[in-house]
């Protein structure tokens, strides 16, 4: 069972508390939601009709798929946003100037991708490029790249923004990237790296082993 995180929407400049209380109550109900899937038992008997086009076990999977991702990036989100906003700084400043000449071009790449989705745009890092890509999707469980490790997460849905900015999406966008800490997603970058670091340590070793182990 998972518990729903509590977030200082206090410390959120241009977007007002009840936007944001709203908004929290959807992530609420998706930890819910999920929290209720995972009570189902696993047992394989109670699933002899499954089907591609309608079964009871494709309704739960596509179910779980859609609030389990509803639940990480609202997670990411929130607490991207919500940590005191920090200017862009260190490795994720040299990244994205690697990844995308400046500043001003990934900010405006960004923001684009938003107006072009209707649900998410992530900035992450896929680790076959080792790059920076602006993600987008329209759905929680639509336009996922799997192992791509998220740094970046902003939320495009009109839940996001209607009942302050009306269709102003583009001032909305411009309001969340004011709230980034830019210190949080150097600490992501960091656990990206770290996983990456010790994949491949591990994976060496394990090379090592089969080489030594040919000669015995």
């Amino acid at each position: 069972m998972i518990v729903a995180k509590k977030y200082p929407f206090d410390n959120v400049k241009g977007i007002s508390l009840k936007q944001l209380t709203e908004h929290y109550k959807l992530y609420d109900g998706y930890v819910n939601m999920i929290n209720k899937i995972w009570s189902i038992p696993n047992n394989s008997k109670d699933f002899k009709d499954s089907n591609a086009t309608f079964s009871k076990l494709r309704c739960i999977k596509l179910g779980e798929s859609y609030a389990l991702d509803g639940v990480k990036l609202h997670e990411l989100y929130f607490q991207n946003m919500t940590s005191g906003h920090i200017p862009i700084n260190g490795p994720i400043l040299d990244k994205i100037l690697e990844d995308f000449n400046s500043v001003e071009n990934f900010t405006e790449l960004f923001k684009e991708t938003g107006k072009s989705m209707r649900g998410w745009v992530v900035l992450g890092i896929d680790p076959l490029s080792n790059k920076l890509h602006i993600f987008g999707s329209d759905a929680h469980d639509n336009g996922a790249i799997w192992l791509a490790y998220p740094l970046l997460v902003m939320d495009v849905y009109e839940h996001a923004y209607f009942m302050d900015f009306g269709t102003d999406k583009e001032k909305y966008m411009n309001a969340f990237l004011q709230n980034v800490n830019w210190n949080l997603i150097n600490n992501r970058l960091g656990m990206y790296y770290t996983l990456i670091n010790a994949l491949n340590h591990n994976i060496l070793l394990n090379n090592k082993m089969k080489h030594r182990n040919m000669f015995y």
